[in-house]
């Protein structure tokens, strides 16, 4: 059918992706679309458009096409987002969120006052709103600033919903680029992705496609060789070989032209926006590697400092040369009235005789009671230390564990946002020991920073489980540290913590080495529900969370128990259990909510922080309760242990639903109840130490659901996926 244009308003938003900009919507026509409409007389608009609110008007240009199962809709091509030209819809679009503070009643207030002329007196003198008899002055005041902000940042959104851009999306651009937001994204479109958080390469490529970039530009080349760096870091990657580099860009770019990419290669390093050296590839055999510079800068410079540590003489370590160990060790277990075995012992006194020890160890093996005695031999001595762990949930956990204050990394070495870390080489920690436990979630940017706010004098004690999943983010620390052998290393394996009906800390061990748990029922704190079938099982995790563990043993399914999942997609996915979860948990349609970017956010839900925002103080991996939501002012309202924190709308990306997380999310954390389901469907992801990470997470209880096929490939794949990290090859050199 040829294209064809009409003008309308929106009246639902049905699906909208905020990833890629597809969506889904109702609309009112303003002429009548006989065999086109359903019975209301909307008609349903689908493909990639900018973000529409309820109310907003629009001129729509595209194809109508028959679906087979959902009828007439128009497959639209062109969105333009026009102003509404009746009271109705003024109002609807006053109230649609484009200006934080006016909300419907707001909204039909100042349009009963200035009627069809609204928007152009807001636009051209927004003073007037002073005008409106019912408006507080206050309140006059506060939206008539709000509007002229906003004016600017709507011609700029319309520039950017052109190519593609979310509402959302194109207020955070402005937010950081302000009036330079058009003649920014026209210069080069893929800064965007690394200017704009929640924008990555593939959003960026699309606009500067809709541009008319070309394919096979060097602007896209240099940007995709970038992307593919970044990309590869995400999967743990410190740099990547040269070939792997190639291939990895060639296939996001879909360029076939291998000369092209290695000539902007050579320029790129030419000019020092990537950085290469020779490091082991994939099969060992030593080649060219590429870095990113910030990655290259951390790893050197982590070395060089770990080095320097390791030669330099410390207090303690001349204190301890007078020490009477066995002596000692017996004063300080006799005073906090534990009992340690040889190796415990080994441990305590390699963290005060030696710089830099490591202490790791399975669950119940004792590394607690270990670091403890550590704490004590400090204390005893009158030596300084500080308590540290990558995120908040473990910071804490850290503190109750010890009875002494202990801070998220971040938190210890003062970072803000705009500013850095407060201690650095210039400004170091004063401590005479720095304890670092859940080590093996510390990247190597992380490690670099730490060891950079460390002086030569102090010891570093990492404490850590090296058979869960490493670092989310670039590196393989822990592992390399020990691997490099250039720390004190002590591998607790005497069991402890276990009673003769529980099965967690048994079963943890045995998928570490190797064996299947027990999956016989007969235990209090591990169940197996076996179901092959992946739209049965995920119906059986959720009647599991909701119905059978709080009947049975009184568990909160909201506060105590967590669905820990190895995959996003398919039916026993992180994606899918959130939506079935939440429509169990937190079903009431009555309970206020709002959809932003196809999520639907809803009063009472539980929801997750997914980046570090110190503005708001709250970390990554941070668990809270969506108390409220202002559809006045556009923000949420989350509690998070009992602390109010407020967020804007358009900030809701830092935000996902958590009744259901990744496996790899729950690092650091521990709940009361674990429910994992797996299944065959997820054998790309089911390694033994996702498993273990994912059973350690439960302190009372954890509940397997899905195929024993599935959990004999996780226990039987210990191919631990390389990353390529030089920290260990430099450090051994």
């Amino acid at each position: 059918m040829p294209n064809e244009i009409f003008t309308g308003t929106v009246e639902r938003i049905t699906y909208y992706n905020d990833e890629n900009g597809y969506a889904v919507i109702k609309v009112t026509p303003d002429r009548k679309m006989p065999l086109r409409s359903a019975r209301d007389g909307t008609v349903t608009v689908v493909g990639v458009m900018p973000e529409m609110g309820d109310g907003e008007e629009a001129e729509f240009s595209g194809s109508w096409i028959e679906d087979p199962r959902y009828g007439m809709q128009m497959k639209v091509e062109v969105v333009t987002p026009i102003m509404p030209n009746s009271l109705t819809g003024i109002i609807r679009y006053l109230s649609s969120g484009i200006v934080k503070g006016i909300g419907p009643k707001t909204a039909e207030k100042i349009v009963d006052h200035f009627g069809l002329e609204t928007l152009d007196i807001l636009n051209r003198d927004p003073k007037r709103l002073a005008e409106v008899p019912t408006l507080r002055d206050a309140l006059a005041e506060k939206l008539a600033k709000a509007w002229a902000e906003n004016y600017a940042i709507r011609n700029t959104m319309i520039f950017l919903q052109g190519y593609g851009v979310t509402a959302r999306m194109a207020t955070k651009i402005h937010a950081v680029y302000g009036t330079e937001t058009i003649n920014k994204v026209k210069e080069d479109p893929y800064a965007l992705s690394d200017d704009i958080f929640g924008i990555g390469f593939m959003k960026a490529d699309q606009i500067a496609q809709s541009m008319g970039l070309p394919l096979d530009s060097k602007e896209r080349v240099r940007a995709g060789l970038s992307f593919a760096l970044k990309k590869l870091s995400n999967d743990g990657h410190v740099y990547a070989p040269q070939a792997m580099l190639m291939e990895t860009t060639e296939g996001l770019l879909q360029v076939q032209n291998q000369e092209l990419i290695e000539t902007v290669l050579g320029e790129q390093m030419l000019n020092g926006e990537l950085i290469t050296d020779i490091m082991p590839g994939p099969d060992g055999v030593r080649a060219s590697g590429v870095y990113l510079p910030m990655y290259h800068r951390a790893e050197v410079g982590a070395t060089k400092r770990l080095k320097a540590m390791i030669d330099m003489p410390s207090a303690i370590i001349e204190t301890a040369k007078d020490i009477k160990w066995t002596k000692f060790l017996s004063d300080i277990t006799d005073t906090h009235e534990v009992t340690l075995t040889k190796q415990q012992q080994g441990a305590v006194k390699a963290a005060l005789t030696r710089k830099v020890s490591v202490l790791t160890g399975g669950p119940g093996t004792g590394k607690t009671t270990t670091l403890r005695m550590v704490i004590a031999g400090l204390e005893e001595l009158d030596f300084s230390f500080a308590l540290a762990s990558p995120t908040g949930r473990a910071a804490k956990r850290l503190a109750e564990a010890t009875s002494h204050e202990a801070f998220t990394i971040h938190r210890l070495l003062g970072f803000s946002p705009m500013g850095g870390f407060e201690y650095d080489e210039d400004y170091p920690l004063e401590v005479d020991m720095l304890i670092v436990d859940e080590a093996s979630m510390v990247d190597l940017l992380l490690f670099s920073s730490l060891l950079k706010a460390l002086r030569p004098e102090t010891h570093l004690m990492l404490v850590g489980d090296i058979d869960q999943l490493p670092s989310v983010g670039a590196g393989n620390v822990l592992r390399d540290v020990i691997e490099s052998k250039i720390a004190d290393v002590t591998r607790l394996e005497t069991i402890f913590r276990q009673d003769e009906d529980s099965h967690i800390i048994i079963n943890a061990h045995r998928i570490n080495e190797g064996q299947a748990p027990f999956t016989d029922n007969k235990s209090t704190d591990f169940y197996y529900f076996g179901e092959e079938d992946a739209n049965r099982a995920g119906e059986l995790t959720v009647d599991v969370v909701v119905n059978r563990i709080p009947s049975k043993f009184g568990f909160d399914p909201m506060k105590d128990v967590q669905v820990l999942a190895p995959m996003y997609r398919g039916p026993a996915g992180v994606n899918a259990l959130n939506d079935n979860l939440q429509a169990q948990l937190n079903g009431d349609e009555r309970m206020a909510e709002k959809v932003i970017g196809g999520r639907r956010f809803r009063v009472g839900d539980k929801v997750m922080q997914t980046r570090n925002n110190y503005d708001k103080d709250i970390f990554n991996g941070d668990i809270g309760t969506l108390s409220g939501i202002d559809f006045d002012d556009n923000t949420f309202e989350i509690i998070f242990d009992g602390r109010f924190v407020y967020y804007d709308w358009t900030n809701a990306e830092e935000l996902i639903h958590a009744y259901c997380i990744s496996i790899h999310r729950s690092q650091g954390s521990e709940y009361p109840v674990v429910v994992i389901p797996i299944l065959t469907q997820h054998y790309m992801m089911l390694q033994r130490n996702l498993l273990y990470t994912a059973i350690t997470r439960a302190k009372k209880m954890a509940i397997l659901v899905g195929s024993r096929k599935a959990i004999y490939m996780a226990v039987n794949n210990n191919q631990v996926a390389q990353r390529f990290s030089g920290l260990v090859t430099r450090l051994s050199e």
